[in-house]
């Protein structure tokens, strides 16, 4: 099939590699234009676009859905991997077999932007993948194929995107096999739920919560918006922890045998890992605590 792939993110890249050496042919990539990125804001290309330039194929960058127009009508299938941006019903009839789409969540659960990020908040024990045709809908569209992982109670969103993006492969290969064949997808089936994008506010760490859902929302929202909290009147961010065993108020540090512990709710802990203080690098947290000088009852928040 004569294919173009609208993606942006990193997560793309294994299924773009697979395709690349596959029977199809990519014609066209279609990423989101550059942005100002990063503390010096400086402007940069989507992982997907510099792939595309790496390999010499056809790329655009459109500002509106409408610059598609005239552009994708001689395309078999689009394939979109976390493009970013909701395309009209009357561009997703463009392509001879319109557009698939290739969502990290078992549909219909999870549909929206956050599905691997509100997997491991709400403590799940299994995702997916799921190929489906876009429709007009958020993530409603028919079904061609999906895979299921078991999730690794360690993993954080992103350990988690780069194993679903292993197994992405196989299902976007079943599913453009499918199309070829004339076969129609299936209607979803199951109780829907939504995955809303994750805001900063919403990423600060309330300390009455149990280990438990903190350790969950700390994973979750890794490696962005990273879960955070208040040190001394700025932003001091979590990037990884685990079960704490020394028990002290909600919100406050204890530093024992090595360890910087924080009390949560319902008495219980986190020991930090890894922190961003504010104005700085990643670093370990006991490095942290060291050079933080903490007193006796020093608190979070």
């Amino acid at each position: 099939m004569r294919i173009g792939v609208a993606a942006t993110p990193d997560v793309a890249l294994p299924t773009l590699n697979a395709l690349l050496a596959s029977s199809h042919e990519i014609a066209l990539v279609i990423s989101q234009p550059d942005r100002a990125a990063g503390r010096g804001q400086a402007i940069r290309s989507s992982p997907v676009s510099t792939w595309a330039i790496d390999h010499k194929i056809a790329l655009i960058r459109p500002e509106s859905p409408d610059e598609l127009v005239g552009v994708i009508e001689d395309l078999d299938c689009i394939v979109t991997i976390g493009y970013g941006v909701l395309l009209p019903e009357a561009i997703l009839k463009l392509p001879r077999h319109g557009f698939i789409n290739l969502h990290f969540s078992i549909l219909p659960a999870y549909r929206g932007a956050a599905p691997v990020q509100r997997a491991i908040e709400n403590g799940e024990l299994i995702t997916g993948v799921t190929v489906f045709a876009l429709d007009k809908g958020m993530d409603t569209g028919p079904v061609y194929c999906s895979s299921t992982i078991s999730i690794d109670p360690t993993w954080r969103s992103q350990e988690l995107f780069n194993e679903l993006a292993l197994i992405a492969p196989a299902a976007v290969d079943a599913a453009l096999k499918a199309i070829s064949l004339g076969q129609e997808p299936t209607p979803q089936i199951g109780q829907a739920s939504n995955a809303p994008k994750i805001s900063k506010e919403e990423a600060q760490i309330d300390w009455s919560q149990s280990a438990e859902i903190v350790l969950r929302r700390i994973r979750a929202f890794y490696p962005a918006p990273i879960a955070w909290s208040i040190w001394k009147g700025e932003s001091f961010r979590v990037t990884e922890a685990r079960v704490g065993t020394t028990f002290v108020s909600p919100g406050e540090i204890s530093v024992v045998d090595g360890c910087v512990t924080v009390g949560c709710g319902n008495d219980s802990a986190i020991t930090l890992v890894s922190v961003i203080p504010s104005g700085k690098k990643e670093m370990l947290a006991l490095d942290w605590a060291r050079g933080a000088r903490l007193e006796i009852g020093s608190h979070f928040g």
